[in-house]
C-alpha cells in the first residue's frame, strides 16, 4: 500500500471485488446465502419473526428440525449419499455389530438410526449362497430361462440391452455387471461390482429366494480379505470374529525388537478353566481343512467311504502305495469309562504322544522320512530313529532338517520298520500331537483319527490359511528360544517335539480361551463385548457385559467357541436353527444360557455349502489337475433350488423368532472356492515336481495362462454376499 493512500472500507471492498451471484459459478456460501436473503421477501420467509417483518433490527430463526424421539425403532438404510468405492467388507459387518452393541464408531456406508435401540446382534455365515442366483446365471428353476429372455422394462433407464449376454430377472433393480470383465478387462470396476442391489420379490424371482427380499431391503456385494500376491483367501470366520484391538491397549503391547513374538503376559483378568487334552482333538473337518489325509474311521455312511476310497486311490494314498491306517475301527472305539478316568485328569486317560519328524527331497520330488522323534507325555523320549528312505535322496535339507550324508550312512531302518512299530504303538486311546502334523504323516504315509495340532490351537491372527511357527509360539507363549540354528545346522525334532507338547500343557491349564488370537494386535470379538455393560446398566463398579454365544457343527467350543460364554454344538442346520434360538432367548429352566439370551450369536448353516463342493473335504487331491466339477457330480437345478429354499426357509425360521430390535446379518463368507483350491492344488505339485524334474517329465505345468486363471479364480472366491436388517 503506497504512503498517503488510504485504506478501504469493508463495505466498499466488498462491492468492488466481490462478483455478482449470477457472474460467479463458485460463489461461496455466504454470498450464495446472501443471494438467497435478498431475492425472497419477508411475506414469503416462512421463518422471518413477527418483529423482523415489521422492520426490527434483529431476526430470530426458529428451528424446525425434528428432535428424535427417544425410545424410536432403530433402522437401517442405504441412501445415494453413501459414496462407496469398492465393494464392503466383512470387517464392515463386524464394525456394524460393535457400532451397535459396544464401542464401534459409526459406519460409513449404511445409515443407522437408534442404534442404542438395539439390544441383541445374530450373524449367520451361510457358505453357498452367491449373487450369480439373484441375476439369474446359475438357474434355480427350469423355468428361470424364460425369465432370463425376458425383456426389461422401459421404465428403468439403467437395465441392460440384449438378454443373451447379459440377463436380467426382474428381482434386482439394478444391472448386472460382467464378472470377468471387471476383473480382467479393466483397472476401473463398475458401480455394479460393489453398490448394493435393491432386492423386489418380482415375477422372476425364483420361489426358493423371494423370502429374502421379504427380510431384508438390499444385497451387499461383501469382499472377504485375502493375499492377491499368493490368491488365497483368508477365513471368513476369523475375519468377522477377530477385532483389532483398541489403541490404548495396543500401544501398551508394543512388539519387542528381537525377532518372533513377544513374551507371553500373564492376563489377571482372564480365568483359567482346567480343560481335558480331548477337548482339543481336532475335528474330521479341521483335519481336511488343514490338508491331513482324514483317517477311514472318520467316515460312518457307505456314500462318504465309496468317497474317500476314490480319493486316496486319485492322490496315491492306498497300502498299494505303502500307506498304513493305525489300528481304529470306530471313533467310539476312544471312549473311557469315567469311572476309570482320573479325576481332574488332563489326559483323561489317553496315552498322549508329541510326534517330529524330519524329511529331504528324493528324486522324484516327493519329502521322504529321514528322522522321527516321539517323546511321552512326561517329556521323555520313546523313540529317536534316522530312517533311511528307498529312493536316491536329491536335497538333504540340511539347514532345515539338520540331516547330512553322514549321519544316515549307518542306518539301515526302513520307513516299513517304523510303520510297524507305530502300529503297535498307536491305539484307539492314543493322541499325536505335533504342529502341522500333516505333512509328518504324509511323509509317514500314515493316518491316525486323533490328532492335536499345536498350528489349530493357536490360530495365526489373519486366521487359515495363515500358521504361526512353532518358533514364535514357543518364545511368545513359552518364553523359550527353539530352532537356533535354523536355516545353518537344522532342527531338533526332539526339541521341537518338547515345545509342541508344553504348548499343548499350557493349553490345557489355562483354557481353550489361552492363546486364542494375538494379544499385541487382535482380541476376539467376545473379549471386547464383554467390556461392554449391558443395555441400562452403569458401566462403573464392575458391571457384568455382554454375553456371546457361537453355535456351529461338531464341537464348537474349540478355538473360537471356547472364548464364547456359550458354544453350542449340532450335527445338522435343522439343530443349528434350534441352537440359535436358545442362544438368543435362553433355556426355559435357565439351566446354561439364563433367560434371555445373550446379546451375541454367531452361527453357521453347511448343507448349502457341503451340497455345492465349497466344503474343503469335498475337494478330493488332484494330482492329475482336474476341476472338481469334473470329480464331484454337481447338482442339478432342482436339487440346487431344493438346497437353497431349505437353507432360505433356515434363515426365515431364525428370522421369525429373533426379538424385535435385534439387528440380523447374513453373509456368505466367500464366493465359489472351487476353480480357486484346484488351481492352488495343481500350482503346489508343479512345484514339488519341477524341483526335481525336467520340463517334458512334468505331469502338470504351470505357465502365465494358469497363473492368470488362478488370479481370476482368487477374485471370484474372494467376492461373496451380504444381507443386513433389524427385526
Amino acid at each position: 500500500m503506497g504512503k498517503g493512500s488510504k485504506k478501504r472500507k469493508h463495505a466498499q471492498f466488498a462491492e468492488d471485488a466481490s462478483p455478482s451471484y449470477e457472474d460467479s459459478a463458485l460463489a461461496g456460501v455466504a454470498s450464495s446465502l446472501n443471494h438467497i436473503h435478498q431475492s425472497c421477501s419477508k411475506d414469503d420467509h416462512p421463518k422471518l419473526s413477527a418483529h423482523q417483518q415489521d422492520g426490527g433490527a434483529w431476526t430470530r430463526v426458529e428451528n424446525n428440525k425434528r428432535k428424535q424421539k427417544k425410545g424410536a425403532y432403530p433402522t437401517l438404510a442405504y441412501a445415494g449419499l453413501h459414496k462407496l468405492q469398492s465393494s464392503i467388507k466383512i470387517a464392515h459387518l463386524q464394525n456394524l455389530v460393535l457400532y451397535c452393541l459396544a464401542d464401534g464408531v459409526s459406519p460409513q456406508w449404511i445409515s443407522v438410526s437408534s442404534h442404542s435401540a438395539i439390544k441383541k446382534a445374530v450373524v449367520l455365515l451361510v457358505p453357498g449362497l452367491e449373487k450369480a442366483m439373484f441375476d439369474g446365471t446359475i438357474l434355480l428353476e427350469e423355468s428361470s430361462k424364460k425369465a432370463q429372455d425376458a425383456k426389461v422394462s422401459d421404465q428403468d433407464p439403467e437395465a441392460i440391452k440384449g438378454s443373451e449376454d447379459q440377463k436380467r430377472t426382474g428381482c434386482v433393480i439394478s444391472k448386472v455387471a460382467n464378472h470377468e470383465n471387471a476383473i480382467l478387462g479393466s483397472n476401473f470396476p463398475s458401480p455394479d461390482d460393489f453398490m448394493p442391489l435393491l432386492l423386489a420379490p418380482g415375477e422372476n424371482l425364483p420361489e426358493s429366494l423371494k423370502p429374502l427380499a421379504n427380510m431384508f431391503m438390499h444385497l451387499w456385494p461383501v469382499r472377504t480379505p485375502g493375499d492377491a500376491r499368493l490368491a488365497k483367501v483368508h477365513s471368513p470366520l476369523q475375519a468377522m470374529l477377530t477385532v483389532p484391538l483398541a489403541k490404548s491397549q495396543e500401544g501398551k503391547w508394543e512388539e519387542s525388537k528381537n525377532k518372533g513374538g513377544n513374551p507371553r503376559r500373564d492376563n489377571h483378568r482372564k480365568e483359567n478353566k482346567r480343560t481335558a487334552i480331548t477337548a482339543f482333538v481336532a475335528s474330521k473337518e479341521e483335519l481336511i481343512e488343514n490338508e491331513y489325509t482324514a483317517h477311514p474311521a472318520w467316515f460312518v455312511n457307505h456314500l462318504e467311504q465309496e468317497h474317500d476310497a476314490l480319493r486316496r486311490k486319485k492322490a496315491k494314498e492306498t497300502p498299494e502305495a505303502g500307506w498304513i491306517d493305525s489300528l481304529v475301527e470306530k471313533i467310539q472305539d476312544a471312549e473311557i469309562p469315567v469311572r476309570d478316568i482320573e479325576q481332574g485328569s488332563i489326559t483323561a486317560g489317553r496315552i498322549v504322544l508329541a510326534m517330529d519328524c524330519e524329511m529331504c527331497k528324493v528324486d522324484d520330488g516327493e519329502l521322504a522320512l529321514t528322522r522321527i522323534s516321539i517323546v511321552g507325555w512326561d517329556g521323555q523320549v520313546i523313540m529317536d530313529e534316522l530312517v533311511k528312505p528307498h529312493k536316491p535322496i536329491v536335497d538333504y535339507l540340511t539347514q532345515y532338517s539338520g540331516i547330512t550324508a553322514k549321519k544316515l550312512e549307518p542306518t539301515s531302518i526302513r520307513l516299513e520298520d517304523i510303520q510297524k512299530r507305530l502300529l503297535e504303538m498307536l491305539t484307539p486311546q492314543t493322541i499325536i500331537i505335533g504342529h502341522s502334523l500333516n505333512s509328518d504323516l504324509s511323509a509317514l504315509k500314515m493316518t491316525h483319527p486323533f490328532i492335536v495340532d499345536t498350528s489349530i490351537l493357536y490360530p495365526h491372527p489373519r486366521g487359515p490359511p495363515s500358521k504361526s511357527s512353532l518358533r514364535w509360539l514357543a518364545q511368545k507363549h513359552l518364553s523359550r528360544e527353539i530352532q537356533k540354528d535354523h536355516g545353518t545346522l537344522g532342527h531338533d525334532s526332539i526339541e521341537d517335539a518338547r515345545a509342541c507338547l508344553d504348548l499343548v500343557k499350557l493349553k490345557c491349564e489355562r483354557g481353550p480361551k489361552f492363546g486364542g488370537s494375538s494379544e499385541t494386535s487382535n482380541e476376539s470379538i467376545f473379549k471386547r463385548l464383554a467390556r461392554s455393560p449391558k443395555a441400562g446398566v452403569s458401566a462403573a463398579n464392575g458391571a457384568e457385559g455382554k454375553f456371546g454365544a457361537i453355535v456351529d457343527h461338531s464341537p464348537a467350543e474349540k478355538n473360537f467357541g471356547g472364548m464364547a460364554n456359550f458354544s453350542i454344538g449340532c450335527a445338522t442346520d435343522a439343530e443349528v436353527v434350534q441352537g440359535i434360538k436358545r442362544a438368543v432367548l435362553g433355556d426355559p429352566d435357565g439351566t446354561t444360557i439364563p433367560g434371555g439370551g445373550v446379546e451375541f450369536t454367531w452361527a453357521r448353516l453347511r448343507d448349502l455349502g457341503n451340497l455345492r463342493g465349497w466344503s474343503r473335504e469335498n475337494y478330493p487331491n488332484s494330482p492329475d489337475g482336474r476341476a472338481p466339477q469334473d470329480q464331484l457330480e454337481e447338482p442339478s437345478p432342482a436339487t440346487l433350488n431344493a438346497a437353497v429354499a431349505q437353507t432360505v426357509q433356515h434363515i426365515k425360521s431364525i428370522h421369525d423368532f429373533l426379538p424385535p430390535c435385534t439387528l440380523f446379518v447374513v453373509y456368505s463368507g466367500t464366493g465359489d472356492p472351487r476353480e480357486m483350491v484346484r488351481l492352488q492344488d495343481m500350482q503346489r505339485r508343479f512345484k514339488r515336481e519341477f524341483a526335481v524334474k525336467k520340463w517334458d517329465q512334468l505331469s502338470v505345468k504351470w505357465t502365465d495362462r494358469e497363473e492368470q486363471a488362478l488370479n481370476k479364480a482368487f477374485h471370484i472366491a474372494s467376492e461373496g454376499l451380504g444381507f443386513v436388517g433389524v427385526v
